[in-house]
Parts: C-alpha cells; sequence; structure tokens
C-alpha cells in the first residue's frame, strides 16, 4: 500500500495547530503497519533546514503561475518518514508563517501556494508524474489546502490513485475569487453547485469534499455534527449527501512525545502505578509560575488559543469566584486581544493566584499539562481536539464541553461510570458560564473530599490506549475499502 499523505504543516518541522500534530504522528502509526507512505508539503524554510538527507528527486513543470518548481526529498529527524517538498522560492521561501506573515496578514497568494500543492499531488498520483519508482494508490489529502488535489485528479490528471480527504475543521474553507479559476487552470464548467462553486466563489474545501473517494473527520461525532448546520459552516447539504460514506476515526497522541513518566521537560516522572511524582511537577510549575506553593490549592489549567471557538470567555466572568473559592489558574495561550486582556486584568487582580502567559512555550505546555490538577476546555465546537488526551494521559481530568472529540474521548463522572471504572473527567451540560462553573464545582467536590475517588478517575484516563497505534488501523481499512476491487 503506497500513500501520499498531503498536508500543509508538520510536526516537528512546521506547526500552527493540531493539523500538524497529526500529519506528523499518523504517517509513523502508518509505517509500523508497513504502509509507505510519503508526505508531500510546501518547502517552508523551517522544512528545508530540518530535514535530513534532503536531496532533488524531480523537476515539476506546467505548474500554474511558477511553471517549475524542484521537488526534494528528505527524511525527518529520527523517524524513517520520508518527506517530498516543493522547492520554489517565490511561493514558499518568506518570513512569517505558512498562511500569514510576521503580522498575521494572510498572504494574499494563497491561492496559488495551496493550489500548487493539491496539483503537485495530482501530478504526482498520475501517469505522467515525474517520480518513475513510485506512485501512491492513496492520495491522502488534509483540510482545504489541499482540497484541489481530489478535482485535478479527477478533472485534469485522470489519476487511477483513489484520494481521500480529512476534515480537521469545517470553519476554514478556502474561499477564494472566481478570478482563480483560470489562474490555477481548472476547467469552468464545473465551477457549478455540482462541483467547487460555493455562493459565487471558489471553495477549495468544497471541492475535496465533492470529489474525494472518500472523506473521514477526527472523531465520530464531528462526522455527524458537520452534517448540521450548526457544524456544517454552509456545507452541511453537501455533507448530508456523502453522510453514509463520512468516516470519523479520533486521533490519537503522540506517546513518545506525551508521556509522563518519560516527558523530558517535567522535574520529576509519574506514571499511573506512581502518582507521586505529579505533587512535585505542581510544585515547581507554582514556583515557576510565581503562584502560591500550596498543595491543595486546586490548580486549573489551559493550554489554547483564545478564540471564541474554544469557549473560554466563558470562564472569565467565573473565574474570581473560583479564585475565592480557593482555585489557582495556569494559563498559556493567545489570540483574541478582548480575551487576552480580560484574563491579565484577572491575573493583575490576583497575584499569587492566577498566571496568564501570553504566546506558546513548547516546555512549559507539558509543565501546565501535568502540574495541573484539571484542565479546562469548554470548547464550543472541537473536532477532535488534543490537549483532552494529553490531559487524560497525564492524570489531568479534563473538563470539557459535549461535542466532537470532546464527547467522544472524555467520559463523564457519575455513580454509573465511576463504578464501571470508566470516569475520567468531567462534561458539561450546554455551553455557558453557568454549566462550566457547576461543572468545575463537581470535579472541585471529588477533588477536595475523595482523594481515592479522584485518583481512579486520574488512573481511569492515563491507562487508556491514546496512542495513534488504533486510530492507524481505522485508515488502513479505510485504504483497503478504497483499492478493493469491486
Amino acid at each position: 500500500m503506497k500513500v501520499l499523505f498531503v498536508s500543509s504543516e508538520v510536526f516537528p518541522l512546521i506547526k500552527t495547530g493540531g493539523l500538524a500534530d497529526v500529519s506528523g504522528s499518523l504517517p509513523i502509526a502508518l509505517q509500523r503497519l508497513g504502509v509507505d507512505v510519503r508526505l508531500l508539503m510546501p518547502g517552508y524554510p523551517a522544512v528545508l533546514n530540518k530535514l535530513t538527507d534532503l536531496h532533488e528527486i524531480a523537476v515539476l513543470e506546467n505548474l500554474p503561475v511558477i511553471n517549475t518548481a524542484t521537488l526534494l526529498m528528505g527524511v525527518i529527524k529520527d523517524t524513517q518518514v520520508k518527506v517530498m517538498v516543493i522547492q520554489s522560492a517565490s511561493l514558499y521561501e518568506r518570513d512569517g508563517g505558512p498562511y500569514a506573515d510576521a503580522n498575521g496578514m494572510e498572504w494574499l497568494d494563497n491561492p496559488v501556494r495551496f493550489g500548487i500543492l493539491s496539483k503537485v499531488a495530482a501530478i504526482l498520483s498520475g501517469a505522467n508524474s515525474p517520480v518513475k519508482n513510485w506512485q501512491p494508490d492513496i492520495v491522502h489529502c488534509n483540510d482545504w489546502q489541499t482540497g484541489l488535489a481530489p478535482a485535478y485528479m479527477k478533472l485534469v490528471e485522470q489519476s487511477p490513485a483513489k484520494s481521500m480527504i480529512s476534515l480537521h475543521n469545517m470553519a476554514f474553507q478556502g474561499c477564494y475569487a472566481p478570478t482563480w479559476l483560470s489562474t490555477l487552470a481548472l476547467p469552468r464548467t464545473n465551477f457549478t453547485l455540482e462541483g467547487f462553486e460555493y455562493h459565487g466563489q471558489l471553495s477549495f474545501l468544497k471541492a475535496g469534499i465533492f470529489y474525494a473517494d472518500a472523506i473521514t473527520t477526527v472523531s465520530p461525532s464531528y462526522a455527524k455534527e458537520i452534517q448540521t448546520p450548526a457544524f456544517g459552516f454552509g456545507l452541511e447539504g453537501l455533507l448530508s449527501k456523502r453522510g453514509d460514506e463520512i468516516k470519523g476515526i479520533l486521533n490519537g497522541i503522540e506517546t513518545d512525545e506525551w508521556n509522563p513518566a518519560t516527558d523530558e521537560y517535567l522535574i520529576a516522572k509519574y506514571s499511573a502505578e506512581k502518582l507521586a511524582g505529579k505533587k512535585l511537577v505542581k510544585r515547581a510549575l507554582q514556583e515557576r509560575l510565581g503562584l502560591h506553593i500550596d498543595a491543595d490549592a486546586p490548580l486549573l489549567g489551559i493550554v489554547s488559543r483564545l478564540t471564541h471557538q474554544k469557549g473560554l470567555d466563558m470562564l472569565v466572568p467565573i473565574m474570581q469566584d473560583l479564585i475565592d473559592a480557593g482555585c489557582q489558574l495556569a494559563l498559556l495561550g493567545n489570540g483574541d486581544t478582548q480575551l487576552e486582556n480580560a484574563f491579565r486584568h484577572i491575573a493583575i487582580n490576583n497575584l499569587g493566584r492566577v498566571s496568564v502567559t501570553i504566546g506558546y512555550n513548547e516546555p512549559l505546555s507539558h509543565q501546565v499539562m501535568a502540574g495541573c490538577d484539571m484542565f479546562i476546555m469548554p470548547s464550543r465546537f472541537e473536532p477532535c481536539g488534543l490537549n483532552q488526551l494529553y490531559g487524560l494521559a497525564y492524570g489531568t481530568p479534563p473538563i470539557v464541553n459535549a461535542t466532537g472529540g470532546l464527547a467522544d474521548s472524555v467520559i463523564d463522572t457519575n455513580i454509573i461510570t465511576y463504578k464501571n471504572k470508566t470516569a475520567n473527567g468531567f462534561v458539561m451540560s450546554e455551553a455557558s458560564s453557568a454549566s462550566l462553573l457547576h461543572c468545575i464545582k463537581q470535579a472541585l467536590n471529588i477533588f477536595k473530599n475523595d482523594a481515592a475517588a479522584w485518583r481512579q478517575i486520574q488512573k481511569n484516563g492515563m491507562l487508556q490506549n491514546l496512542s495513534w497505534d488504533k486510530s492507524a488501523l481505522e485508515y488502513l481499512a479505510e485504504y483497503e475499502k478504497l483499492v478493493k476491487p469491486i
């Protein structure tokens, strides 16, 4: 089984969000199952600098706008995963991030930058591929940045390979003016409702959903939610038509990176069998963040983008009540300026009780996840979510809203789930401040008054198999369905 895994970001090469984590971990797990997988991604400066054994394997011709580009091959350090890289200095070698400049302004030529990523994926899957010694059976696309690949494969390259698109977040769709059709050499006859037209615009994501041979999402619940107006972002009609074909596969986590028994960023290691080290990590975190050293104070943790989606605006009006009840807060994240300022204001008025770190810091994210007593993640929607899985692995019970992957991975604590040893966190009844407060108070009651029950909830989460192995088997089964002769 040969799989071309196409993504706009891959950890540890470059990352802006969870897509990079999936793109970095799933190919490794697939490789362990015997899949011959190669990644395809743009040649950002960070990617060119971090790959080992980087060398030219082909020249790509007849591309939109730039005409030619170089295809390089390298290996991600400490893995055997091969990465094919599109080298084009004019498109990808810039200061800033994958999608925006240093000031956060989206690159105006993103349709070309990611249109070419899609086009190259299609070329490599076709009969005229410049790489003659390796051709994929499956082209696995991810999110809108690769959405044109299935369209190019079917309409232009007549590729014999099958295509799959994984939907990581429907909120981002890659919609652009129809003038890009000719620039990207897309057939205008397919700029229709039964094609890639979306309210008068060219939609990369709609193209992927419409033309892909298979569709997956990153959790079973999200697969159902995106077929409704609340979560489909205007594409729920098309998704409902293909509803029976959509497969929800819950993400895993990279257990080599996220494991409290081996985590290099922690002052002490611990496990489900030996939890004592977690108290030492909590103390070290309190010291680092300038919080009062208090083993008994419930320490709430947040590692998140501060956006409406993540629901942390629901925490702001109730945070003072929680602080007055003895809680501490450790927040790491950035995003909406108003939310950043609201949490800063809470921190200024509660010195020693609240720490707010604006930005992102990989070591600190591990320390917050391990050192806190409970993890707050009240997302309004969450296709899968990884942080709640990290919380489970680190014995930091998540407090979540019942949506998407949060609903699929966090089992609310009640009499039944505690007795059958499935309870691993706390689930809100609705997305509101009142529900969040009620949920946190339930957790606090057990944390303060029943140490044995709290340890059981921690262990229930820590003893789960959260690795990519199970998910990779499900993806492999979907691949095999696609290539199986009818």
